[in-house]
């Protein structure tokens, strides 16, 4: 009776498809929606679609709710919660997001420079029991610099290099012309903390590489316009009792939203089948 028990419950557990939320529908929330679809994962559904206006014809995934305010959230049995929709969304929808799903996938990881707003979202999540999880977004993967970390680090260094539309509509207007660069050229130095800050949506990846090594405000991060190059470039080093690192990738831009990488959705998209599969890498 035992076995048959043990069984018959392994066999709910693996029947049972993952619930997801998405906070958002912009360029990364609908590339994410694309590639599940693509990869047609039915052991996945997207539940519910958080939007400002619902009323809105956005095209949503079949069959998602469409919501706009975090109490809505409550009693829809969500497994995770993405959020994809800028630094204010997770002010506005993370504590309901911890306390109406299992785990909260926040993109927008320049929200944690806002030390209060952190505190918060932590107090939360141990209070019910549910997890903050944050994406690798446009670096795939830093899990040999979150392993590095446990021995001591002297330094980690990420410079983020975008052609220079990448940075139209952002502060780098105030320090350079970017219609009139011939070279590549630096524009910005300083802490992960201040980056992510001053550049939202083109900086939130320094806040992973932070939190991965030494964080915040050890961390150093430049940022380049470059009008030779056509991808987005992240160049990661660091140094310290483990030894060197020098990581670089060039991402291509996501083909909505020049100022993001299409690795930014497919890391996601690898988060939500990682949290459905048998074997995780």
């Amino acid at each position: 009776m035992q076995n048959w028990f043990i069984a018959m419950s392994a066999s709910k557990r693996s029947a049972r498809r993952l619930r997801l939320g998405i906070i958002g529908w912009g360029a990364i929330a609908s590339r994410v929606a694309q590639l599940l679809a693509e990869r047609q994962r039915d052991d996945i559904e997207i539940a519910v679609v958080a939007v400002r206006d619902t009323a809105r014809d956005r095209g949503l995934p079949s069959n998602a709710r469409g919501i706009s305010h975090p109490g809505e959230l409550s009693d829809l049995d969500l497994d995770m919660i993405i959020e994809a929709a800028g630094r204010p969304a997770v002010d506005i929808w993370g504590v309901a997001a911890l306390r109406h799903s299992r785990r909260f996938a926040v993109s927008s990881t320049s929200a944690f420079t806002d030390e209060a707003l952190l505190d918060r979202l932590l107090a939360t999540a141990r209070e019910t029991g549910s997890r903050i999880v944050v994406p690798s977004g446009a670096l795939g993967d830093l899990g040999v610099l979150a392993a590095a970390s446990i021995l001591p680090l002297d330094e980690v260094t990420h410079s983020i290099v975008k052609p220079p539309r990448a940075w139209r509509s952002t502060k780098a207007e105030e320090f350079v012309d970017l219609d009139a660069l011939a070279a590549r050229t630096e524009f910005f130095a300083g802490t992960a903390r201040e980056a992510a800050a001053a550049f939202p949506q083109n900086a939130n990846v320094a806040v992973i590489t932070a939190l991965s090594g030494i964080g915040l405000d050890r961390t150093r991060v430049v940022l380049v316009a470059d009008p030779s190059i056509l991808r987005n470039v992240h160049e990661i080093r660091a140094s310290g009792a483990f030894g060197k690192l020098e990581l670089k990738l060039e991402n291509e831009p996501l083909a909505a939203n020049p100022k993001s990488s299409e690795m930014t959705a497919l890391s996601l998209v690898r988060l939500i089948e990682n949290s459905v599969a048998a074997l995780v890498v």
